[in-house]
């Protein structure tokens, strides 16, 4: 609401639903078959000591804590250490871990997770160690609940059909032989569907042009800056 902050979201329509509302709808499924799933941020629900317990277990504040507390009003950087910690597969106390194959046998399949608030009090009551198991869907509307406690306007995005490009050349490339087979060759894929969440804050270190609507992805399958 400060127009001097960098979270200033001016329209107030936009505030209620992407600071405000604790209820929202996650699109899953593929381009063929779209399914509507409702899930609870629950942003209020007594879950701001959790937040800034998440910032004080991540690897930035275990690193350099005077650094990474002079950086906590900057949502940049507080972004980047949510995303991080929203996932604890790179063993630094995050709050899901992810999985995609196998059984999900004595643990909780990722389709079964409805909201945000049992699964933060979960990884607390669990002694911050990471709930079992997420997938894209899951981090993002944990991540969404996080960062909108934290005062960070934030929005959940899917996309159907979703490129995968591990080369960074921006195309998802595909080979095959003389005779028009398929070869197994490349690791680039298209999946049904991913989830990640985008928030609203400016961007001093890109110019005016570049503020608003950033991107922040909190599934554990590739690195980001180590």
């Amino acid at each position: 609401w400060l127009p001097g902050d960098d979270v200033y979201m001016a329209n107030e329509n936009e505030r209620q639903e992407y600071v405000l509302n604790e209820n929202g709808i996650i699109f899953v499924g593929n381009a063929r078959y779209i399914e509507a799933r409702g899930w609870y941020y629950g942003q209020f629900q007594d879950l701001l000591n959790i937040c800034l317990t998440m910032l004080d277990l991540s690897l930035y504040y275990r690193q350099d804590p005077a650094m990474d507390v002079s950086r906590r009003g900057d949502p940049k950087y507080v972004g980047r250490v949510i995303s991080s910690m929203i996932n604890g597969n790179d063993n630094d106390n995050g709050v899901l871990l992810g999985k995609w194959q196998g059984s999900f046998y004595s643990h909780e399949n990722p389709s079964r997770w409805d909201g945000s608030v049992v699964i933060l009090n979960k990884w607390r009551q669990d002694n911050y160690r990471p709930v079992q198991y997420g997938q894209c869907w899951v981090f993002a509307g944990v991540m969404c609940t996080v960062l909108r406690c934290l005062g960070i306007p934030t929005r959940l995005v899917s996309n159907f059909n979703s490129a995968h490009d591990v080369d960074r050349n921006l195309s998802i490339d595909k080979y095959y032989d003389s005779s028009g087979r398929s070869l197994n060759i490349g690791k680039d894929s298209t999946w049904d569907y991913h989830v990640w969440n985008e928030s609203w804050f400016i961007r001093p270190d890109l110019g005016r042009s570049y503020s608003g609507w950033q991107v922040l992805d909190a599934t554990p399958q590739e690195q980001s800056r180590g």
